[in-house]
């Protein structure tokens, strides 16, 4: 009996000492629930049942660090702890908490946080209009404040600050992660930024002169229906420069893939490019020039075209000014920087709107090389990045990472950055490559195959991730600490791991 008289015992005095926290004085905030939540399901506001939660303490939020700010909150603390804070980022335009990546984080005994960065999620930006603050909120502010603030409720509820806190998260949620690492370097022990979206401004000023190339003349439009072709052709050229013909480009930098050998010969059909097509695909891989040539921005890798999350939903569409990236980059230059709803991207000037974008870049932007702060504070960051992402050039990281070195010295960065590219790996996951390492989740399992669970072991234990074992139903393969690149042995499987070893490229 004793046992269940313990029970008995936890949940009231767990709930009182929750609902405690609704009368903690934070600077800024205006805490607006504090309660609760017992082991089993719960539904978040306007979601789902998730099921399968310990029982936790939930707190809400609302920050107001400006007149203009309205940051929406949530920090999730596990009645069972394992004494670390995880920080959750967001991806594209953000706008709302992550209930699923709070779920996970508490499943493994995190104290979490998520926040909407101060605004709520719609079709369009429109909710940067002539809102300064709204979007320095979104830029950096609301990650540093949630976190600062998630990390005083921990302490309160726990009666012990966290021993360590980490961030994890890709794309916009990647750019989030490095301005933390460079901006508030004290605010984790461990970072991991995926396919970081952290040169915002030339990214998007990529993609409206990318659209302006593909859909100003439909001519030049490149249907769906076409990027079968286009990626067997760049396989056929670059498949078996690694040694191995799988479907998978172990380092599409090296692939030399010529789009004018689709040019048609005959009639077009979809197995073929016309001559302003051939242009719009060279555009694609070529990347941002300025009107003088000089580069600015990388251009997309070959061989990933036709698989799913790829060209298709990002960069094509279903139908012209119907992709994901039409969309990014027109509400991007409508909302943020010209404030413009009607700016169109057919009138897109690369010098004209580029230097108007930048003006955004010290709220935006995460591409100071300079770690040197987080670095003496012990910090690890981890960059990855899929080699066949649609959403955002994959050598956009290798280009941070090489800053990286050369501003803090290949000795000194080799002690606290790595970074791991995934061949054949779509935005964030997916793709033909072997593309499951554990990089959306909280830290779980074996740190040789989950590189969240790395993190931890080399914030904790000081070992040095590498290499990571990716897998796909059927296939593993080791992820390689750039600049070495996976080359298989000459014997065995190709579809093993262990038949691969971590080389100089």
């Amino acid at each position: 009996m004793k046992p269940l008289l313990l029970l008995a015992l936890t949940t009231p005095l767990f709930a009182a000492d929750c609902a405690e926290l609704a009368k903690l004085a934070l600077p800024n905030a205006k805490i607006t629930l504090a309660q609760a939540v017992p082991a089993g399901a719960f539904t978040p506001p306007g979601g789902r049942p998730i099921p399968n939660l310990p029982a936790f303490c939930r707190v809400a939020a609302t920050l107001a660090p400006t007149s203009d700010s309205d940051i929406r909150l949530e920090v999730w603390l596990p009645l069972k702890w394992n004494s670390n804070f995880l920080g959750l980022g967001n991806g594209g335009f953000a706008g709302t908490i992550g209930y699923g990546p709070l779920a996970d984080s508490i499943r493994q005994g995190f104290a979490a946080a998520s926040t909407d960065t101060g605004h709520i999620a719609s079709p369009e930006a429109t909710w940067a209009l002539n809102h300064p603050e709204k979007i320095i909120d979104f830029g950096h502010r609301a990650i540093h404040l949630m976190t600062v603030q998630a990390k005083a409720l921990a302490t309160a509820h726990y009666g012990t600050a966290p021993r360590k806190s980490y961030f994890s998260s890709c794309s916009n949620g990647g750019r989030q992660a490095l301005m933390e690492v460079q901006r508030y370097p004290t605010d984790y022990d461990g970072v991991i930024a995926g396919a970081p979206a952290n040169a915002w401004t030339t990214l998007m000023t990529t993609a409206a002169k990318n659209m302006q190339a593909t859909g100003r003349d439909l001519a030049a439009y490149i249907p769906a229906a076409k990027l079968p072709a286009i990626q067997a052709a760049a396989l056929t050229a670059c498949d078996q420069l690694d040694g191995v013909k799988d479907g998978v480009l172990e380092n599409p930098a090296q692939c030399r893939f010529d789009p004018a050998s689709l040019r048609c010969a005959g009639p077009e059909t979809n197995e073929c490019l016309t001559a302003p097509q051939v242009e719009s695909l060279r555009t694609l891989y070529a990347g941002l020039r300025s009107a003088q040539g000089k580069p600015l921005f990388p251009g997309y890798s070959p061989s990933g075209e036709a698989e799913p999350g790829g060209w298709g939903p990002w960069i094509t569409g279903p139908a012209p000014e119907k992709s994901a990236l039409y969309g990014f980059s027109t509400n991007f230059f409508r909302y943020l920087v010209h404030s413009d709803p009607q700016w169109d991207y057919k009138t897109f000037d690369v010098t004209r709107d580029l230097a108007a974008a930048q003006k955004l870049a010290p709220a935006l932007d995460a591409t100071n090389p300079d770690l040197k702060a987080f670095h003496a504070r012990g910090g690890k960051l981890i960059l990855y990045h899929g080699w066949c992402d649609a959403a955002i050039p994959a050598q956009n990281a290798i280009d941070y990472y090489q800053a990286v070195v050369k501003k803090m010295g290949a000795k000194r960065a080799a002690t606290f950055v790595r970074l791991f590219m995934a061949p054949g790996v779509q935005h964030c996951g997916g793709g033909v490559g072997p593309s499951n390492f554990g990089q959306a989740g909280a830290p779980q399992g074996d740190a040789a195959s989950n590189i969240a669970s790395a993190l931890v072991r080399w914030v904790e234990q000081g070992t040095v991730p590498e290499p990571i074992i990716a897998a796909k139903p059927g296939r593993t393969r080791p992820l390689c600490a750039y600049p070495k690149v996976a080359r298989y042995k000459g014997t065995g499987s190709t579809d093993e791991a262990a038949n691969f070893a971590c080389t100089a490229p």
